[in-house]
């Protein structure tokens, strides 16, 4: 396995193990903060981080764990603020869909629904102004692209030529409705071309795909400060909120999840490095042993660590 590929085993697998935990935990009701699980959709953040310099930034949703971790945020901040413990990435106050670690350039996370896609053209607007040549690259779900507020983002980083990265994770589903009853088709560039935006619709399942597109595409963003659009078609494995089963409610057809869980990111990773004659058990197991005392260290930090003081709940609001 090269070295290459050896660094994408561990993202992949660490976003994994460490959302299988937090669904353990969650189970046993141990976490009772509300969790957005990216399970199934980890080849995503994975393949494009991995193209990222720590300067460059990221921008999430709710569903951020994956995107904090393959951007490099530190684990141990991220368990402490989904227990709510002082040693957050935002003191305990944030809970699972505020995350940030501006260190490694995960810069922020915010729940509602497209808010976040403006603050990163800003940002993209205040690297130009500046002359920077990083990347600001924004996650957001497909139902973003219903509101109003990404018509405006993207035609003012069209208009202005800003260097950011749309990337739309199409899950297919808004809570739960299917995208069929909310848009004519599932073809999402089709608003990006509204704006002059360049885009590229593809699977997003596939890390080696994604990891070699995304670098094509954030080269050429860095390169002449345009923006780009990214529609990768993937699937939550989990309920939208929650770590169990949710297809009792029957939003979904069964086929079409059985379908989508056979084309698991991770299934399709090892696949590949078998076709590369790459695939190594003993060192597949072996990364996913250290990965396992890392999260059990990262679990047990944060079930120790103290809870914020009351008196510091105002902290950081702004007030006149």
């Amino acid at each position: 396995m090269n070295i290459l590929n050896q660094k994408l085993a561990e993202n992949l697998f660490k976003l994994r193990m460490v959302e299988d935990q937090i669904s353990k935990k969650y189970s046993e009701q141990e976490i009772r903060c509300p969790v957005h699980l990216s399970i199934g959709q980890e080849a995503i953040a994975v393949g494009i981080c991995q193209n990222l310099s720590l300067k460059d930034q990221v921008y999430s949703t709710h569903r951020c764990h994956s995107h904090y971790l393959a951007k490099g945020g530190n684990l141990k901040s991220m368990i402490c603020e989904i227990y709510g413990k002082q040693s957050g990435c935002c003191g305990g106050r944030g809970g699972s869909m505020h995350l940030m670690d501006v260190s490694v350039g995960m810069m922020l996370s915010l729940p509602i629904v497209a808010s976040v896609i403006p603050i990163a053209v800003g940002a993209a607007m205040s690297h130009k102004m500046k002359k920077k040549k990083d990347i600001v690259v924004v996650f957001f779900g497909d139902a973003a692209v219903e509101e109003g507020v990404f018509h405006e983002s993207a035609n003012f980083a069209s208009l202005h030529d800003l260097p950011i990265l749309f990337v739309c994770e199409n899950n297919r589903y808004s809570c739960f409705t299917e995208i069929n009853k909310r848009q004519p088709s599932e073809d999402l560039i089709r608003l990006a071309k509204c704006h002059e935006i360049e885009s590229l619709k593809m699977n997003g399942n596939n890390v080696i795909e994604v990891l070699n597109q995304s670098k094509q595409i954030i080269d050429k963003v860095k390169k002449f400060s345009k923006p780009f659009f990214l529609q990768l078609d993937t699937y939550r494995f989990v309920e939208h909120c929650g770590p169990n089963n949710d297809d009792y409610l029957k939003y979904r057809d069964d086929k079409e999840v059985t379908e989508w869980i056979k084309n698991d990111p991770i299934e399709i990773f090892l696949n590949y490095l078998e076709k590369k004659n790459q695939y190594n058990e003993k060192k597949i197991e072996e990364i996913k042993r250290k990965i396992n005392i890392e999260i059990n260290e990262a679990f047990k930090f944060a079930q120790k660590d103290k809870f914020p003081k009351p008196s510091s709940l105002k902290k950081y609001v702004y007030a006149e």
